[in-house]
């Protein structure tokens, strides 16, 4: 595991297939997942968006407000439960409540080694019929770990720049993104990852779902990119699967000095162009 003065982050990414509309079934498969990947030695596993209840939204979406939870429902305590008996960080993408009852977020929650919440993040940029069932999020906060710094942005937020470079400005390391992208955007999906992770000199661990759920496919490609933007790990093979990839966030730190986008930044001159 890694720990303090240690700068090498062990990650378990969960391509994950779900069974649409069963968020019990979904979430003992996942505590499963993450008791084998602690068994590696992992300090982070991210599952992807809307583990818990499968997303295609013609099918979900009408179900979403029995569906969705609030911050301390079944799902995200038995989450809590499995990341404290694994001694590892858990990102997982699910529907929320907040103050609001029957309100539903497409979110993601942080919890860490102790089984603690750490964070919540709330997709900012919804997609398609998302709108319709959720409420979008404000905010983009960082989180810090015992291995370094972490971002969270929800799938279709990542064709935004200026997600991923709100939270490279807070200081992110690491970007993670569940998410649920479908295979005939798999060209954009390549583009994407690569692009977040280099303009923002920032390592980028984007996790896609697995399955076919009606007529949506979501073949995978789970990957990740280092500060250059180049793709060091993927899951080639279209089925649900598990990558494991280590880091060293020291490459953050070398990769901003010879590729200095952020402190080449001139917001002075962005400024000047007021676009609605």
């Amino acid at each position: 595991m890694a720990g303090a003065g240690n700068r090498v982050a062990r990650l378990a990414l969960i391509q994950f297939e779900s069974v649409l509309c069963d968020p019990a079934a979904n979430t003992a498969t996942a505590c499963a997942l993450i008791a084998d990947a602690a068994a590696q030695g992992v300090d982070l596993v991210v599952l992807p968006e809307l583990f818990s209840t499968g997303y295609e939204l013609n099918i979900v979406g009408p179900r979403i407000p029995e569906l969705a939870e609030p911050i301390d429902g079944p799902t995200v305590t038995a989450l809590q439960q499995a990341a404290r008996q694994a001694n590892c960080y858990v990102v997982a993408g699910l529907a929320l409540t907040h103050e609001m009852p029957g309100v539903a977020y497409n979110s993601a929650v942080l919890i860490d080694r102790s089984g603690t919440l750490a964070g919540v993040y709330d997709k900012q940029h919804l997609w398609a019929l998302e709108r319709f069932y959720f409420r979008s999020g404000e905010g983009s906060p960082v989180f810090d770990t015992d291995f370094g710094r972490l971002g969270i942005l929800i799938c279709y937020d990542l064709g935004f720049p200026e997600v991923a470079r709100m939270l490279a400005l807070q200081g992110a390391e690491i970007l993670v993104c569940p998410s649920a992208w479908c295979a005939e955007d798999m060209d954009v999906w390549d583009v994407n990852v690569p692009a977040r992770a280099l303009e923002n000199t920032a390592f980028v661990a984007a996790v896609n779902r697995f399955g076919c759920e009606d007529k949506l496919v979501m073949p995978g490609h789970t990957k990740v990119c280092n500060p250059r933007g180049h793709v060091v790990a993927e899951l080639q093979e279209e089925t649900a699967g598990v990558l494991h990839v280590e880091l060293d966030l020291d490459d953050v730190v070398r990769h901003r000095v010879s590729s200095p986008y952020l402190r080449d930044r001139r917001p002075d001159l962005y400024d000047q162009v007021l676009l609605p």
